[in-house]
């Protein structure tokens, strides 16, 4: 690689980091720079899923005052997590990619109206259908489906689920929706390893200054109120489905 790539790779990394262990989205800004690293679409995606994984964990951990503890709830939506992604990978090689992608802008906007108005509609449902362990691993398993096949907008779609189905804390469920990312991911890299689908320099690249930005993130999202925090995941999950809608769509 030149050192126009190199850099391009690096900083995209960073800057994705940055983003995901904030909101989440990272995938905005490092799935295009795959793309014009000159990779193909498959190949772009794939290894794009290997380098943003450990800017979640770097995130998650980072965070610790925040985690969640090791219990039944926690462990069934991990669980929830890594079949998701096993199965969203595995989607991703056998089918044609174009029938799935066009419905990712429509589901960005829905997880980032879902989060939006995710305290309304957990007042407005019934107290037994948002604390249900199942329901939420349910939705969760169904989340990290998609994020295993493309992964755009998964960290505000994981958010959305948590928000809904009754974790009050932004913090915890941010610590906790980077854990959940990272299981997805880490699912994916062992499928797409095995399947030889990923560019490993520019994988690296990436990695590299994702790590560094998942820790920065990290800090910063500590000291931000929790109210500028809702603001920025709601205007990155706006500027991902408009984004998307005319990349995809038009």
């Amino acid at each position: 690689m030149d050192i126009k790539i190199t850099s391009l790779l690096f900083g995209a990394g960073v800057l994705g980091g940055l983003i995901n262990a904030i909101a989440g989205g990272a995938t905005l800004i490092t799935f295009p720079a795959m793309l014009a690293a000159g990779l193909p679409l498959i190949v772009a995606n794939t290894s794009n899923a290997v380098a943003v994984m450990p800017g979640h964990l770097v995130a998650a951990i980072a965070d610790r005052d925040k985690l969640p503890a090791v219990n039944r709830r926690f462990l069934d939506v991990l669980m929830a997590s890594l079949i998701g992604g096993g199965l969203g990978a595995g989607l991703l090689l056998i089918t044609p990619e174009r029938l799935f992608i066009l419905l990712v802008p429509a589901l960005i906007a829905f997880a980032t109206l879902m989060f939006a108005f995710g305290r309304r509609i957990q007042r407005a449902l019934p107290l037994a259908a948002t604390e249900r362990t199942s329901t939420r691993s349910g939705l969760v398993a169904a989340t990290s489906t998609y994020g295993g096949y493309f992964g755009a907008g998964l960290g505000v779609m994981l958010l959305a689920v948590l928000t809904v189905t009754g974790q009050e804390d932004l913090r915890a469920a941010n610590v906790l929706k980077n854990l959940l990312a990272t299981a997805v991911s880490l699912t994916t890299v062992i499928i797409f390893t095995i399947s030889g689908y990923i560019s490993w320099p520019k994988t690296v690249t990436m990695l590299i200054g994702a790590l560094l930005g998942g820790l920065l993130g990290a800090k910063l999202i500590a000291v931000l109120p929790a109210s500028i925090v809702r603001i920025l995941i709601i205007a990155t999950g706006c500027i991902m489905a408009v984004t998307y809608a005319f990349r995809f769509w038009f």
